[in-house]
């Protein structure tokens, strides 16, 4: 480098220091707000990355641990109060709480999420920081930015974790739109590819301070350009001709979001309407989004419970919609009731119907929403005026954990209801390892920013366990999802329509599905070994 160039690049550090130096805490803040454009639905990640970049720097500059954890918590603040702001729109939908309670929610959500960003900070300064050491003028150095990728490893598994979890928009998500990168996950999993992530936008801090400037930032930069170019799509096989299709079917029902009392009659009069017109000879496994039959279809509840139509009657009707060898996967409700006969708890659930009108099987979701399909502590919050938002005082209560169930003709499907695909090394039996995942969903109040979340958060699950996903929703985003992450068919937001696509074929199984998140674990190892490794040659 020429000495007009190094002085360039030195004057370029001392601007980013006195930055650090002026407002650290609002500016963190500040970066924290901006990195959340790197999500969908705005998907800049090149902004992620260069905020995580001069956030690394700021907590590398803190003197002293206590302004380093303020500046962790700050920046994750900014990112989750932006990031989750969809969550204050089902309050807007849940009359018996005031509105403006959702923003409230979203604030205090943000608050409590910039933990982990704040514990991931505290690690990174004092294991890998010189200040930390007592080293008043210290480089940014690799040992740092390896210490602080496998702690926010580690800090993101738990935010997956404690308190029921919440591994909403983990970072890897930011590179959905470039699936090259997004597959790492496939052999790291979502939290260590994350990790992954940081060290990476660290890079772009050594690219300014380090011993070794412009190789460091050059080498970073090929190397996501090639691992971004890898294109894995498998090479479709010739599909024999009486070979299975899958049909989606999004309503759109403007009464979603606030049910009429007709609306469930309406709702399935959508369906019905759906599937008029000639059909295709080959099998279908036709699947509805997550609630759709608002009728039971169970037999043996007290008649009271069957105001809105007989069970049987139901499922005739959607039987009448099916070929011989089509089956139907429908979300829906059941209840259950004690020894006494006493109603105590709800499911939600998913029903596979036959052309007879049988009940094949059903699954219930295990991992239910806080707040939303049950309300913690419920005499103590409904004390205080508060109740969950969905609607009503029955509770719902949770099944067993993934499962797999063989749907003739199918094969073996599994089954995750809306947010349970965002649990990241949690969605598949591993002693049944399904070909397809269905994941009925209803996103209808979660605004314009959650469900292009949701749909990325399902992608990169369809790359770490190499299935194809399937969601169902009834206003968006529907879609097929490839076992390498391609949207093979998608139907956007706010618009009725149909998907219909022969079934699609899962890989090999990952590294990750059998690891599971052992594989962030040992990423997380690797990535402290090597910042041991390079601390010590650097002495």
């Amino acid at each position: 480098m020429t000495e007009v160039g190094k002085i360039l690049l030195d004057n370029q550090v001392q601007a980013l220091r006195r930055a650090a130096t002026a407002r650290p805490a609002l500016l963190s803040l500040i970066l924290g707000a901006l990195s959340a454009t790197g999500f969908a639905p705005l998907g800049l990640w090149p902004v992620a990355l260069g905020c995580f970049a001069v956030w690394l720097w700021l907590i590398h500059e803190a003197p002293v641990l206590k302004p380093a954890l303020l500046r962790g918590w700050l920046f994750g603040v900014g990112q989750f109060a932006i990031g989750i702001n969809w969550l204050q729109h089902p309050f807007i939908y849940q009359d018996a709480m005031p509105h403006w309670l959702g923003y409230v929610g979203v604030l205090l959500s943000a608050l409590y999420l910039a933990l982990y960003p704040m514990l991931a900070a505290g690690l990174a300064w004092r294991l890998a920081s010189p200040r930390a050491a007592g080293d008043a003028t210290p480089r940014v150095g690799i040992a740092f930015v390896l210490v602080f990728g496998a702690a926010w490893i580690v800090t993101e598994w738990l935010r997956s974790t404690m308190l029921s979890g919440f591994p909403w928009n983990p970072l890897a998500a930011i590179w959905v739109p470039l699936l090259g990168v997004a597959r790492i996950a496939a052999w790291t999993g979502t939290y260590a590819l994350s990790g992954l992530t940081v060290a990476v936008a660290g890079t772009l801090i050594l690219a300014f301070t380090g011993r070794r400037r412009v190789p460091a930032a050059t080498f970073a930069l090929l190397a996501l350009l090639a691992v971004s170019g890898l294109h894995l799509e498998m090479t479709a096989p010739q599909l024999p001709k009486d070979y299975p299709y899958v049909r989606i079917v999004q309503t759109n029902l403007g009464e979603e979001e606030r049910p009429t009392p007709d609306y469930a009659e309406n709702s399935l009069r959508a369906f019905e309407g759906a599937e008029a017109g000639p059909h295709r000879e080959n099998p279908r496994l036709i699947v509805w989004p997550e609630g759709a039959l608002r009728f039971f279809v169970e037999d043996g509840y007290p008649a009271e419970y069957y105001w809105r139509g007989l069970p049987g009657v139901t499922r005739r009707r959607i039987a009448a919609l099916l070929g011989p060898r089509d089956l139907v996967l429908s979300g829906g409700n059941a209840l259950q009731f004690d020894a006494a006969g006493t109603l105590k708890a709800g499911t939600n659930s998913i029903f596979a119907i036959d052309s007879t009108g049988s009940i094949l099987a059903r699954y219930d979701k295990a991992h239910l929403v806080p707040f939303g399909e049950y309300l913690p502590l419920r005499p103590l919050l409904t004390a205080f005026g508060l109740q969950r938002l969905v609607p009503g005082d029955l509770d719902f209560a949770g099944g067993p954990k993934p499962r797999t169930i063989a749907l003739p003709g199918f094969g073996n499907v599994g089954m995750n209801i809306c947010y349970e695909i965002i649990f990241s090394g949690q969605i598949v039996d591993p002693a049944h390892r399904p070909g397809v995942i269905f994941n009925p969903s209803n996103d209808s109040w979660f605004g314009g920013w959650g469900p292009p979340q949701h749909l990325a958060q399902a992608q990169l699950r369809a790359i770490e366990e190499g299935l194809p996903i399937i969601r169902a929703t009834p206003t968006g985003i529907s879609a097929v999802i490839a076992a390498d992450g391609r949207l093979l068919g998608s139907l956007p937001l706010h618009k009725a329509g149909t998907i219909e696509l022969p079934m699609p074929q899962a890989a090999t199984p990952t590294l990750f599905s059998r690891l599971g998140n052992w594989a962030a674990c040992l990423v997380a190892a690797a990535m402290l070994l090597l910042a041991v490794a390079f601390r010590r040659s650097s002495r």
